[in-house]
């Protein structure tokens, strides 16, 4: 008789060798060339250092679908998003991994303060967890509806006041302490479940996934002057804006853009330091030896690099795309692994450690074989890009982003949800809602019909696809040119990328008017 789990799930087959339990802890817009693992020595980050000496480093990683939900859904669904939608919800033709974990009797668990999980566009990726928790406050959470009227015991100091308001220019005043930032309840939650729940299960699957350290670039002291010199009472700038040609236009002061990056930096230091109270209590819990830890990212964020800010309509440059990835796996010591990898293939790794099953079309593959030595790649071929953009292929040095000529068309969005990132200062501003051009069609790889609504000229377009045609395709080999200044685009290595983007992406079954957009039809 099989053994059966009170939640309903039967055990699970163990590997000999192989870690009981995962922790995933994504830190959101993680710049890897910041951190000292990767050559970084801006900030200090001295807790990822030290799990970085312990860990497998992944020195080949890469972003796949943009920015922050399609990236999640990557990794928690397991399918590249973005050929077919910009943002949105779970499909009615694909599960979470959490799901099927389930079915396996595995515990999983959610800690999180990412506004974008609990609001539409992103609000059932929570809901096969077997629990979850929500800690309040961050960016555009909806949390308080005024600030604090005495403010006192507050650490929050002047701010800049941004062009619109966030509701986080509420929420920071209800802070009493820096372990009242979202970040740092984040990471304590995530460490009591550690310390009380995990030892309870015999298997599990934690996420935290911590909005730190994205915008808004906002920490009490000591880490708030640990960067940037700022005078008593003077206000800082937390919120970055998203510019092309940021000071070589005049629109960014260079000394407001070096604040705004050590303000980022301080951020970083502080939920570095608060990522250490979570590996103390993997530690203090004797669950080190049975619990692989992994740390990740959703993509980077442009800090000045190419005089971009935020993430802006511009090309997917290695600032934003090449994201750090440290695994530490009990029996693993510590080595690099140099093979392309990419985000969904975080999605098969969790299901082949667990012994999962998956019932609808993913594009990943199992990082096992590198972590246990046994494989020296998985892919050949990674493919990156934001709906209505540049599309982009890499084979780990080579990176090329695909331009569409002067006009970014004929585009389609696939989706039975129909829900994207609100707005929240342009409430107004909505996905354009199907047409009567809009036609059903069958999800590559599952007999449910979709909506697929077609885009022509003149037409409302989601607002992912808005701002300059990206007309100009590029290509760069950052073997030699790891700042990628020199577009390589139009000499020899561009026509066996071109047939390996226009392989891979026949090999998802991605729209035939996306082909037709890069002109690879």
């Amino acid at each position: 008789m099989d053994d059966v789990r009170a939640d309903g799930g039967g055990a699970t087959d163990r590997v000999p060798g192989r870690p009981d339990n995962l922790v995933v802890v994504l830190l959101d817009s993680l710049n890897r060339h910041m951190l000292a693992p990767y050559g970084g020595t801006e900030f200090a980050t001295p807790t990822i250092d030290a799990f970085a000496r312990s860990a497998l480093r992944f020195t080949g990683h890469h972003t796949g679908s943009l920015p922050c939900m399609p990236a999640r859904h990557d990794i928690l669904v397991g399918a590249l998003d973005f050929p077919w939608r910009p943002w949105g919800s779970i499909e009615v033709w694909e599960d979470a991994i959490t799901r099927s974990l389930r079915r396996q009797g595995v515990t999983t668990m959610l800690v999180s303060d990412h506004p974008h999980l609990f609001e539409s566009g992103g609000e059932n990726y929570h809901t096969d967890f077997t629990a979850w928790t929500y800690e309040r406050g961050h960016e555009n959470d909806p949390w308080r509806t005024t600030p604090d009227p005495t403010w006192m015991g507050s650490p929050a100091l002047p701010v800049e006041r941004p062009s619109y308001h966030h509701a986080y220019d509420d929420s920071r005043t209800w802070f009493r302490s820096e372990e009242d930032f979202p970040g740092p309840r984040t990471m304590r939650a995530a460490a009591d479940w550690i310390r009380t729940s995990a030892p309870q299960h015999e298997r599990f699957f934690l996420m935290v996934d911590e909005f730190d350290p994205h915008e808004p670039f906002d920490t009490p002291e000591p880490y708030a002057s640990l960067y940037n010199g700022v005078e008593a009472g003077a206000e800082r700038a937390i919120w970055p804006p998203y510019l092309i040609d940021a000071v070589s236009r005049g629109l960014l002061e260079p000394t407001r853009a070096r604040q705004l990056r050590n303000n980022y930096g301080s951020k970083l230091t502080m939920i570095d330091h608060w990522f250490g109270r979570l590996l103390e209590a993997i530690d203090d819990s004797g669950l080190a030896g049975t619990t692989g830890v992994v740390l990740c990212t959703d993509h980077g964020h442009y800090l000045g690099e190419h005089d971009l800010f935020g993430k802006p309509a511009a090309p997917v440059y290695g600032e934003l795309g090449r994201i750090p990835l440290l695994v530490r796996w009990p029996g693993r010591p510590a080595r690099d692994i140099d093979a392309l990898t990419t985000s969904v293939d975080l999605h098969a790794t969790i299901a082949d450690l667990f012994d999962a099953e998956v019932g609808h079309p993913t594009h990943g593959t199992s990082l096992l074989p590198l972590v246990e030595n046994t494989a020296s790649s998985v892919r050949e071929l990674a493919l990156f890009g934001y709906w209505g953009r540049h599309v982009g292929v890499t084979d780990g040095r080579r990176r090329y982003l695909r331009g569409c000529g002067d006009e970014n068309l004929p585009l389609s969005m696939w989706s039975n949800r129909w829900s994207t990132m609100p707005v929240h200062p342009l409430p107004e501003l909505r996905l354009p809602r199907p047409d009567d051009r809009a036609e059903l069609r069958t999800m590559p790889g599952t007999s449910v019909p979709v909506i697929v609504q077609p885009f022509g000229p003149g037409d409302a377009l989601p607002y992912w696809a808005l701002g300059p045609a990206p007309s100009e395709t590029l290509l760069f080999d950052t073997s030699v040119d790891p700042g990628e200044t020199e577009n390589r685009a139009g000499g020899r290595d561009e026509a066996e990328l071109v047939d390996g983007l226009a392989g891979s992406l026949h090999g998802i079954s991605a729209p035939d008017d996306l082909l037709a957009r890069l002109g690879l039809a």
